[in-house]
C-alpha cells in the first residue's frame, strides 16, 4: 500500500510540474511557438499559422485537462468516496483525449520531418484512441480491473510530448543528430516506451498484489 501511495505521490509531482511547464510556455513565453516552428522546414502544406496556433492552443489545453482527470481518477482516496465523480471525471478524461487527438491529426500534416513523422503521429493517435476506448468498454462490462490496466496504458500517452522532447534532446544535444532526425526518433521511440512500459507496471504492481 506504501509503494502505490509513493508511486501515486511521484505521479501526481511529475504530471503537476509538466502542466505547470506546458501552459506557461505555450501561452505566456512562446504563444507564437516560434522556436518549434522554425524547424518546420520543407513543407508540403502551407502552414495557415493563426489557425494551427489556434489548434496547438486547444490541443495543450485539452491535454492538460486530461493529465490533471486521469491523475484524479488513479486516486483511490476519490474512487472510494465519490463514484459519481470518478464516472463524470473518466468522461472528462474520454473527451480530452478525443479532441487531443483530433487537433494533432490537423497539425500531424506539419510535423516537423515531414511525411514519416506525420504517419507516426497518426499511429500514435490511433493507438491512443483504441486503448482509451478498450478502457471505457472494460468498465461497462463491470470488469474494474482491465478497465484499470487498459486506463493506464491510456493515460501513459499523455506524457507523449514530455517523452519526445527528453529523447529528442538526448540525440540533438548529447548525440549531436540534427533537429529533424532527433525529433523522429524521438517520436517513434516514444510510441515503443509508451506501449512497453505500462506493461511492465501492470505485470509489477500484478505481481505485489498477489504478493
Amino acid at each position: 500500500m506504501l509503494k502505490r501511495k509513493t508511486l501515486y505521490a511521484l505521479l501526481a509531482c511529475v504530471t503537476i510540474l509538466f502542466i505547470l511547464y506546458a501552459l506557461v510556455e505555450n501561452y505566456l513565453i512562446h504563444p507564437g511557438a516560434e522556436g518549434f516552428l522554425s524547424h518546420k522546414t520543407g513543407l508540403k502544406r502551407e502552414l495557415n499559422l493563426p489557425v494551427w496556433l489556434n489548434m496547438m492552443y486547444i490541443h495543450v489545453a485539452f491535454a492538460c485537462i486530461a493529465m490533471a482527470a486521469g491523475l484524479l481518477n488513479f486516486s483511490n482516496r476519490i474512487f472510494n468516496k465519490n463514484r459519481k465523480f470518478h464516472r463524470i471525471n473518466g468522461y472528462v478524461y474520454l473527451v480530452s483525449v478525443f479532441l487531443v487527438v483530433l487537433t494533432s491529426g490537423y497539425m500531424a500534416p506539419y510535423a516537423t520531418g515531414g511525411k514519416i513523422t506525420s504517419m507516426g503521429f497518426n499511429a500514435l493517435n490511433i493507438i491512443w484512441l483504441i486503448i482509451t476506448i478498450t478502457a471505457l468498454v472494460q468498465i461497462k462490462k463491470k470488469r474494474i480491473a482491465r478497465h484499470r490496466n487498459w486506463m493506464i496504458r491510456s493515460y501513459a500517452f499523455c506524457f507523449t510530448n514530455m517523452l519526445i522532447h527528453l529523447i529528442s534532446s538526448l540525440f540533438h544535444q548529447g548525440f549531436g543528430y540534427t533537429y529533424v532526425t532527433s525529433y523522429t526518433i524521438g517520436l517513434y521511440g516514444s510510441i515503443i516506451l509508451l506501449l512497453v512500459i505500462p506493461s511492465i507496471m501492470i505485470r509489477t504492481m500484478g505481481r505485489s498484489t498477489a504478493e
